[in-house]
C-alpha cells in the first residue's frame, strides 16, 4: 500500500465545511441542546472556516432523538446521525467515514474542554503541519478541576499506557481531539475497537506508524453528572492494551503504509557508517571507563558483563534514532531485544578474550586486560554494524 500524500495546507477560500465537529451522545437528553447551542455559538463567532456539527447519536432510548432532529432542523450549520448500535467509538467511525470535511473534530457533549482550546487543536491541521491533534488534561500548561478519584484513574490509565505500550502522548482520552480526514481514511479500517479503548488504539497505530501527533493544553472541568461506568471501561480498556501490546510483540500491530511520503528516509551507508563510529567511539570509551570502575569491586569478568550491558541499551538507542533514523516508539521494544541478543554475542567475545588472557597470562596486568577489551570491542563492533543494519533495524 502507498504511504500518505505530502502534507498541505487547507485552502483559505473553501465553499464547503473546513471542519466537521462531531458530538458522540447516548441518551443526553439534558445536555444536547445547551451543548450544541454553545458549540454553534462558538464557531461561529471565532472559527474563520465553514463549519459542520455532526450529531453522532449511538442508539439513544430516550428524547435525545427528537432533540438531535430538532436542532438539526433549526441550525443550518448541524446535522444529525443515528446508528442503532451503542458505542462511541462506533459513532466516531461512522461520523468521520462519511464526512467530506478536511478536518474532522470530536468533543464531548458536555463540553468539559474550554472552547477556546479549539482553534489551537485544529490550526496544526489546517495547516499540514501535524496528522492528528489532541487536547491534553496532564501538560504543564493545561488547567484541571476534577475530583481525586477521576484524577487518579486519568493519571494511572496513561503512566500505564506509557509502561505498557511505550507510548508518547500523554492523555489518550481527553474528549478533544481532531484529524486530517486523509489519515482518518486509512486509520479507521485499522482500529478494531468500538468503545472507550477507540481512541487509544487509534493514536497507537497513528503513533507506531510515525505519523505527527499534536497535543495542546487544555482547560478541563469534570461533569459531576457523568454517567461513565468507571469499572467496566477499565476493564475494557485492559483488554485494549493487553490486545494491543500482543500485537506489538508479535509484531502484528497494523500500520503497515501509514507513513508519510515526506518523510525523511534511512540514512546513506556512508552516513550511517560515520554515526555509528561516533556512536561507538562513545560506547567503547563508556564501556572502558564503567569496566575500571566495576572491577575493584566486582571482578573482570562481571564489571565487563556489566558495563557492557548498560552500555549496549545506550547504544542501541542511540544507533536506532542517529545511526538509522529512525523515530518514535514504533518497534522500540522489538529493537531493543534484538540489541539485546546481538550484546549476547559482544559479551561471548569480549569475555572470551579476558578468559582467552588469563589462561595466557593469568598475572596480566591491568592495562593488558583493557587492550585485549580494546581489540575484542573492535571485532564486536564490526559485527554488531552489519546486525543492526541487517536485522535489528531492518524495514
Amino acid at each position: 500500500m502507498n504511504g500518505l500524500p505530502q502534507r498541505v495546507p487547507v485552502r483559505a477560500h473553501h465553499s464547503e465545511p473546513v471542519l466537521d465537529v462531531v458530538v458522540p451522545v447516548f441518551n443526553e437528553e439534558a445536555d444536547l441542546e445547551p451543548s450544541v447551542r454553545r458549540l454553534h455559538t462558538h464557531l461561529r463567532e471565532t472559527l474563520p472556516y465553514p463549519f459542520r456539527i455532526t450529531i453522532a447519536d449511538n442508539a439513544s432510548t430516550d428524547r435525545t432523538p427528537q432533540i438531535a432532529a430538532r436542532l438539526a432542523a433549526e441550525l443550518q450549520e448541524a446535522e444529525w446521525l443515528r446508528l442503532s448500535e451503542k458505542g462511541r467509538g462506533r459513532a466516531l467511525r461512522a461520523a468521520w467515514s462519511l464526512s467530506p470535511a478536511p478536518v474532522l473534530v470530536y468533543v464531548d457533549v458536555d463540553l468539559s474542554t474550554e472552547l477556546t482550546a479549539l482553534l489551537p487543536l485544529v490550526a496544526p491541521l489546517i495547516s499540514g503541519h501535524s496528522d492528528i491533534a489532541i487536547g491534553t488534561r496532564l501538560a504543564p500548561g493545561s488547567r484541571v478541576v476534577r475530583g481525586p478519584k477521576r484524577e487518579i484513574t486519568s493519571r494511572c490509565y496513561n503512566a500505564l499506557l506509557r509502561s505498557t505500550l511505550a507510548v508518547g502522548f500523554s492523555d489518550a482520552q481527553c474528549g478533544f481531539k481532531a484529524i486530517r480526514r486523509d489519515v482518518a481514511a486509512r486509520l479507521l479500517p485499522l482500529v478494531q475497537d468500538n468503545g472507550w479503548f477507540f481512541d487509544t488504539e487509534l493514536l497507537v497505530i497513528a503513533e507506531r506508524a510515525g505519523l505527527r501527533i499534536h497535543e495542546v493544553p487544555v482547560d478541563w472541568v469534570d461533569d459531576p453528572d457523568s454517567r461513565v461506568d468507571l469499572l467496566a471501561t477499565a476493564l475494557a480498556d485492559l483488554r485494549g492494551i493487553a490486545r494491543i501490546g500482543g500485537a506489538l510483540v508479535r509484531g502484528t500491530l497494523p500500520h503497515a503504509g501509514l507513513r508519510r511520503t515526506d518523510s525523511a528516509g534511512p540514512p546513506g551507508l556512508t552516513t550511517q557508517l560515520a554515526r555509528f563510529a561516533a556512536v561507538g567511539a562513545v560506547s567503547t570509551l563508556g564501556h572502558l571507563l564503567l569496566y575500571a570502575a566495576l572491577r575493584p569491586a566486582a571482578g573482570g569478568q562481571v564489571a565487563n558483563a556489566i558495563a557492557l550491558l548498560v552500555c549496549a541499551v545506550a547504544n542501541t538507542a542511540a544507533n536506532r534514532r542517529f545511526t538509522f533514523g529512525l523515530r518514535g516508539s514504533g518497534g522500540v521494544l522489538r529493537h531493543q531485544i534484538r540489541g539485546l541478543m546481538v550484546f549476547l554475542i559482544g559479551l561471548i567475545l569480549t569475555s572470551g578474550s579476558l578468559a582467552a588472557l588469563h589462561h595466557a597470562a593469568p598475572s596480566a596486568a591491568h592495562s593488558t586486560e583493557l587492550i585485549a577489551l580494546l581489540v575484542a570491542n573492535l571485532l564486536a563492533t564490526l559485527l554488531r554494524f552489519l546486525l543492526l543494519r541487517a536485522w535489528v533495524f531492518r524495514a
